[in-house]
């Protein structure tokens, strides 16, 4: 199976199954989180069956789902599914802030090192920008869910947090431009 088809599947799977039963249950949290924790679970075994391995972020995150969208079904509180982005930024972000102390080297250099290369000092503002960044989001999810409706939050967990993420990626296109060492 394409190793990108194989990604794109096990990363918005999950979430078009959550839309699909969101959406087609008048908006209810409680019906579209238990194929929500289904789908994950076996988006990550399908990870596992085809590249031996599930990656840190996935499996972090597929946890955290199983988790809080558990004690959102449990307790009937939406409030733990609203937390799980600002803690799953949160701790992305202390993970590269602390990350260093135990590897000597940024974390991003850790993980993505081999795809890209750039000098260290590279790293370092890559790894600061990417842990504002997390705190950003956190903050923001934060402001969100407490400020708005449900159907508002559950629209921008997708339409927002996403595009905004790919926006923040595309502007390190020059800092990595920047400190890229040439081969």
């Amino acid at each position: 199976m394409n190793k990108s088809f194989l990604k794109f599947i096990t990363d918005f799977g999950p979430l078009a199954i959550f839309f699909f039963y969101y959406y087609s249950n008048d908006k209810n949290l409680s019906i579209a989180i238990p194929p929500l924790i289904i789908a994950t679970i076996v988006a990550l075994i399908i990870m596992w069956i085809f590249e031996k391995k599930i990656p840190p972020m996935p499996l972090v995150s597929g946890i955290l789902i199983t988790l809080f969208g558990g004690l959102t079904i449990y307790f009937n509180d939406p409030i733990f599914i609203y937390v799980k982005p600002t803690i799953i930024n949160i701790l992305f972000a202390l993970a590269l802030f602390f990350g260093k102390y135990f590897t000597k080297e940024p974390i991003l250099k850790k993980i993505m090192g081999k795809t890209i290369l750039l000098s260290d000092i590279g790293w370092e503002i890559l790894n600061k920008r990417w842990m504002y960044f997390f705190f950003g989001l956190a903050i923001l999810n934060e402001f969100v869910w407490r400020t708005q409706s449900e159907e508002f939050w559950v629209n921008f967990k997708v339409w927002g947090m996403l595009p905004i993420t790919i926006i923040f990626t595309g502007f390190q296109i020059g800092l990595i431009n920047r400190y890229k060492i040439n081969e």
